[in-house]
């Protein structure tokens, strides 16, 4: 995690150099908007190489003067600053760390909004209970951050619960945290309808994608095959009166999506056009992370929807996130939501983890 004298100079050497560019009086419009931009992502970078900077200056000082080597320094002095060495020293591995964090490459998809479906997996009913008990968790988590949580479309079951839902999560670094939501939740319970207490084992998929802007993809109106039909299942009163359900299937991805929730079939297109749009954002992204990362699997899990991430056990009263192996006997307080950001923080520690230690070049 050590960052060299040099690679600091060059840091703030060239935050200076954008300063002082944006102060010239020949500047043009768009040119003064690009340099903006660039001062305001390398300036927490600077401010962070520079509090490294003072830190190790100050270290260097003192050691020179706690050594002896300083004759001017009497007993005292020097015992003083061994005692500030000893708080430097403190101080100065985690104020590298932070620049080592601000070196990072950033996810461009980690300010956006996010996209969240949950599918009831194997396990029948109890699979169904087991999302809905999922999607409560997040919506409390998302309350919690002060995150928005829209509704986009939802197949209830029977017995309680959801088949699928979907769901749009708005607010300030949503991606950011729920990205590593995604994969299989598995459930050990013993469910309401067995009267022999058997445990068993269900699963529910969670999917987290980053929203994109509508300038962001791109969709051709000859790409689109839209069918209009009319409204079928639980719905309530005005599911089956009008031919408002909208069928949207993307001809080159091969990519499908329905939604029928709304009354209105321009509000279900609108709806529908959102959850593609965020697919097809998804799928490139990952077709290009995948590129410039050679397929590098994260420590955290590769984000597939195939592998088991987390599993809740209730007779046990347990949580296990299996990608970190981390266990927490707190499972109701964490299906209420507030103790989900005990797991998402250990998560995205250990993303930062890894990522700070395959930085290269950083010295």
């Amino acid at each position: 995690m050590h960052i060299s004298p040099e690679r600091i100079a060059q840091i703030e050497a060239r935050r200076d150099e954008v300063q002082a560019s944006m102060t010239r009086a020949d500047l043009a419009p768009e040119e003064f908007v690009r340099l903006s931009k660039e001062y305001a992502e390398i300036e927490p970078v600077a401010r962070a190489a520079h509090e490294v900077r003072r830190l190790r200056q100050e270290l260097k000082a003192l050691e020179y003067m706690a050594g002896g080597e300083d004759a001017d320094a009497d007993a005292a002095m020097r015992d003083m600053a061994q005692e500030e060495m000893r708080l430097i020293k403190g101080q100065l591995p985690e104020a590298e760390r932070a620049l080592a964090l601000q070196l990072l490459p950033r996810d461009s998809a980690d300010a956006r909004p996010a996209m969240l479906e949950i599918r009831a997996g194997t396990g029948g009913d109890e699979a169904a209970l087991f999302a809905g008990d999922l999607f409560r968790m997040y919506q409390r988590y998302a309350d919690a951050q002060g995150w928005k949580v829209e509704l986009i479309s939802a197949n209830a079951a029977e017995v309680g619960g959801f088949k699928e839902v979907v769901a749009s999560v708005t607010g300030t670094g949503v991606f950011a945290k729920f990205k590593f939501e995604s994969g299989v939740h598995r459930v050990q319970r013993v469910p309401v309808t067995e009267s022999g207490g058997r445990i068993h084992t269900s699963a529910a998929t969670v999917a987290v994608l980053p929203e994109p802007e509508e300038v962001d993809v791109q969709i051709a109106d000859s790409d689109l095959k839209i069918d209009i039909y009319r409204a079928s299942g639980a719905g309530g009163q005005h599911v089956n009166t009008t031919d408002s359900a909208v069928r949207i299937t993307h001809l080159p991805s091969g990519i499908v999506v329905t939604q029928q929730d709304e009354r209105s079939q321009h509000k279900n297109k609108a709806k529908a056009m959102q959850v593609l749009r965020a697919r097809l954002y998804e799928a490139e992204r990952e077709r290009t992370q995948s590129e410039q990362a050679g397929a590098r699997k994260a420590m955290v899990g590769s984000g597939d929807r195939s592998e088991r991430i987390r599993t809740y056990n209730f007779p046990q009263g347990r949580v296990t996130d299996h990608r970190i192996n981390l266990t927490l006997h707190r499972l109701p307080e964490i299906l209420e939501g507030p103790g989900l950001a005990e797991v998402i923080d250990a998560l995205v520690a250990q993303d930062e983890a890894a990522r700070i230690a395959q930085l290269d070049g950083i010295g």
